[in-house]
């Protein structure tokens, strides 16, 4: 991904029907501590109000949180949206409650990483930083 100037910027999103945000606001607050500009969608945004926000946000990347049994479906629909929208640089990850076995179809289809429950939120501000682009003043 190329240079750009200022912080990296994280569009969080919670898709779908699920309710739960704690866990979203508890990542968007510790990415925005870390010095990223956070974009919070809040709650029951579709696939397509999330990728739009990334793109009218200029965003480097897009954290999901679903913890509704819905990610198969859901981040495959954000994906897609992306590739039409020819905004593939945009860096989809995500957590939530997502079954081990889920993981790997997940990664395939082009989500780049995803956190369990139990994952620290340094370790969540350390890989957004090691795999989204760096600010110039890095």
């Amino acid at each position: 991904m190329g240079v750009a100037a200022g912080p990296i910027r994280v569009v969080v999103a919670k898709p779908g029907l699920d309710g739960h945000d704690r866990g979203a606001k508890v990542i968007a607050r510790a990415l925005r501590d870390a010095g990223m500009e956070v974009i919070y969608t809040g709650l029951h945004q579709t696939p397509e109000q999330i990728v739009g926000t990334a793109i009218q946000e200029d965003a480097d990347a897009i954290g999901l949180s679903i913890l509704s049994g819905a990610h198969n479906t859901l981040f495959a629909a954000v994906i897609a949206l992306l590739k039409e929208r020819d905004a593939e640089d945009i860096l989809v990850f995500g957590g939530g409650i997502i079954p081990e076995a889920d993981i790997p179809p997940l990664k395939e289809k082009g989500v780049a990483e995803i956190f369990t429950p139990g994952a620290t939120t340094q370790s969540i501000v350390d890989w957004v930083r090691a795999n989204v682009r760096q600010p110039a003043d890095a």
